[in-house]
């Protein structure tokens, strides 16, 4: 197959298998969701999704949040990891919020980025589920099946960014996106397909033997 053959494919199967596409991280407005998302660097959606009740019982916007002492919510969101860095971002971007976006999330790339805590990533998933601007956020797992699948030849995640944008109709990305982590974490883990297990890596490349060295 060639490259564009199997993006046709991953297309294809990936609305086939999962035509509805809910967003993982439990919220009710543009700001919980972008407190959620932060919360989940290098944690679990599941785990996000028990700690934020309690959080935004607490507080679920800026105004009330930035009152709220940075060792509380620390004390809140322990499970989630990186707890001290991630309650000291909460607070920070909740006051410049306040102070500087009329306690509202900024619908906008470069605001968002300037924020604490918040990466490209995170501004992505924001602008792309919050506000719906096309955008292809990338994180770790979707860089590895972009390269099991050779839609990439991106050494990271900014790079396979450009390429699977590239590859792909403007139009699908913020469903794609979602239905690329929907598949990788069903049927192509980290630990349970090389590039050689799953029906996706079979199918697209039947007559690979090795596993896929994946570059991060």
């Amino acid at each position: 197959m060639t490259k564009a053959e199997r993006a046709a494919f991953v297309l294809t199967e990936l609305e086939r298998l999962y035509p509805e596409t809910p967003i993982p991280l439990d919220h009710t407005s543009s700001y919980t969701l972008l407190i959620a998302v932060l919360l989940s660097a290098q944690c679990t959606d599941e785990r996000v999704n028990t700690v934020t009740p309690a959080l935004f019982a607490l507080a679920d916007n800026p105004a009330d949040m930035a009152k709220v002492p940075v060792e509380e919510i620390k004390a809140i969101i322990r499970p989630c990891g990186l707890s001290p860095r991630k309650s000291a971002a909460i607070s920070e971007l909740s006051k410049i919020l306040v102070e500087q976006h009329d306690g509202e999330v900024p619908a906008d790339f470069a605001a968002l980025e300037a924020l604490p805590g918040v990466g490209h990533k995170t501004a992505s998933v924001v602008m792309a589920q919050a506000f719906g601007f096309p955008a292809f956020p990338v994180d770790t797992h979707i860089h590895r099946l972009a390269q099991r699948w050779k839609l990439t030849s991106g050494k990271n995640v900014v790079e396979t960014e450009k390429d699977l944008k590239r590859a792909f109709p403007e139009e699908t990305w913020n469903k794609l996106h979602l239905q690329f982590i929907f598949y990788g974490r069903e049927h192509c883990t980290a630990r349970g397909c090389d590039g050689t297990v799953c029906g996706f890596c079979r199918t697209l490349f039947p007559d690979r033997k090795r596993a896929v060295k994946t570059k991060k």
